[in-house]
């Protein structure tokens, strides 16, 4: 094929290219900005009408066999008679018969290649061709793995911010789906993707978002929580103030409710904002089971976020200051496994808690293979190990337990740590007030809670600001046909369903279904 075509010369970076005359400075430019590339590629031609010309690329980033099929095949198929025609099609009327093409300045041609571009120069030319072909290797698409559910789909994203995108895409058929892409990172340029529904996103929030994120200056984007600490509204709050999530009908869902997604080139998890608490408390399984089913469920999992907060703090504050609450048989069986321990009930859950998040992080850390019997082993192990030695009794090893399971029901990873770090402070207050020392820890909590903002969106929405008809989906899971309205902080466009007619003006408003 290169016979065919007449290509007289060709190789990757460093070989002789003073032959080719005029384009040696441009060659050589390049090459100076771009030294010490090793994989960087110079294929060197010359064209029907005896111009010289190159091909400078990446490889490993660009896929070889399109540039020989369908770059070289439209270059020397361009249906021109003169030097200077040939030029004309090319650079003013864009002709050439390949699709994602566009003329830069030379100066522009190092970055291009980089990012995985072909660049395409043509002598005594200061512009220049960009191809995409990328030829980049990632995971397929799989199932989510923090993240799954019963019923639900079973696609989740991958390190492609382009195939994230289409998977959304898919889902939202409409000319109102939104995106906007800019490059963050000095070095890594990383591609940031903003998507919201037109009439349904508020312009005030796109603004903010956009304004933030032009603002971040830093050498490189690795991932999604680079960005993630930027949009947080209180830098030093525990509670997380973005949600973000691996699977594409969470973040549809959300566009749909008129929030804003941000995807990162790299990462698998994509961001939303704003968010609220009970919006970290629900999870998509709540969907996609019976409105019941998602009620009963979600009851269970807001009565267990509190047993995982409080109930080691109770078992203290209990048993130190007002043992006269406890059943009479009951006390003393927790005094007689008590009475060889020779810690107080407060350093004693320390102990038991501190080596429960040991576990649980050893377990993250440890291979697989044997990750599973290791943390399982281990608690068993070392529990019993530790009640037979009089370390820490058996009342505590059960309450500790019970709280790490309770714990692993909090759907959102980060608000489950928010909630494991704020138990221990609360424990302290317990062992030194009782449960006056537990009231003054929920009074300064929900001090800071009502404070908090996503985004401009109060962080308990509906509950304080208090909308009843957001109720609907919060305290419970209302069944699809009885929720019309869309989240309290859209304004653009309420209704999700029909609006339902009235015969009094406002009367639909008055509802808790509306």
């Amino acid at each position: 094929m290169d016979r065919k075509w007449g290509i007289r010369s060709g190789g990757r970076t460093g070989q002789h290219t003073d032959d080719m005359g005029p384009i040696h400075d441009q060659l050589s430019w390049l090459k100076e900005r771009l030294a010490n590339c090793s994989d960087l590629v110079i294929h060197t031609f010359e064209s029907r009408f005896h111009q010289k010309c190159a091909l400078v690329y990446v490889a490993g980033l660009t896929d070889q066999k399109n540039i020989q099929e369908e770059v070289l095949r439209a270059i020397f198929s361009l249906d021109a008679s003169t030097d200077e025609e040939f030029r004309v099609s090319i650079f003013e009327r864009k002709q050439l018969p390949v699709s994602n093409y566009e003329v830069i300045p030379l100066e522009a041609g190092p970055n291009a290649v980089v990012e995985g571009r072909v660049l395409f120069v043509i002598e005594d030319e200061q512009r220049a061709i960009r191809f995409k072909l990328p030829f980049v290797k990632g995971r397929a698409i799989d199932e989510p793995t923090s993240e799954a559910t019963v019923r639900g789909p079973r696609e989740a994203f991958i390190e492609s911010a382009d195939d994230n995108l289409s998977l959304i895409r898919k889902r939202l058929k409409s000319p109102d789906f939104k995106t906007e892409t800019m490059h963050i990172g000095t070095y890594t340029q990383t591609k940031v993707m903003m998507l919201h529904i037109q009439g349904l996103c508020d312009n005030e929030l796109i603004e903010k978002v956009r304004t933030v994120l032009s603002q971040i200056k830093i050498d490189g984007v690795l991932g999604s929580s680079y960005l993630e600490e930027h949009l947080d509204s209180s830098p030093f709050s525990p509670f997380p103030q973005v949600q973000y999530t691996e699977r594409p009908d969470v973040v549809t869902a959300a566009l749909l409710e008129g929030r804003l997604a941000v995807i990162v080139d790299g990462s698998p998890m994509v961001l939303i904002v704003p968010v609220t608490l009970f919006m970290l408390l629900q999870s998509a399984e709540d969907y996609y089971q019976r409105y019941v089913a998602g009620t009963w469920i979600r009851w269970i999992r807001y009565l267990f976020v509190f047993i995982s907060l409080l109930l080691p703090s109770f078992y203290i504050a209990i048993t130190t200051f007002h043992p006269e609450m406890i059943p009479s048989k009951l006390l003393i069986t927790i005094t007689a496994s008590r009475e060889v321990v020779p810690f107080p009930a407060l350093v004693e859950a320390f102990i038991m808690e501190i080596s429960f998040e040991a576990l649980r992080e050893a377990a993250v850390r440890i291979p697989k293979s044997i990750g599973q019997a290791v943390s399982i082993i281990g608690a068993l192990i070392i529990g019993t190990a530790a009640v037979q030695a009089g370390i820490v009794s058996a009342a505590m090893v059960i309450i500790v337990s019970f709280t790490g399971i309770a714990s692993f029901i909090i759907p959102h990873f980060d608000l489950g740590l928010a909630v494991r770090f704020l138990r221990f402070p609360i424990m302290i207050l317990a062992g030194i007030f009782g449960l006056f020392g537990i009231a003054c820890g929920l009074l300064l909590l929900y001090i800071h809670l009502i404070n908090l903002r996503s985004m401009g969106t109060p962080y308990l929405t509906p509950v304080t600001p208090f909308v009843v008809s957001d109720l609907k989906d919060t305290l419970i899971r209302a069944p699809w046909w009885f929720m019309r309205k869309r989240p309290y902080h859209e304004k653009l466009n309420k209704w999700r369903q029909p609006k339902p007619k009235s015969s009094k003006p406002g009367e639909e408003d008055e509802e808790m279904g509306d």
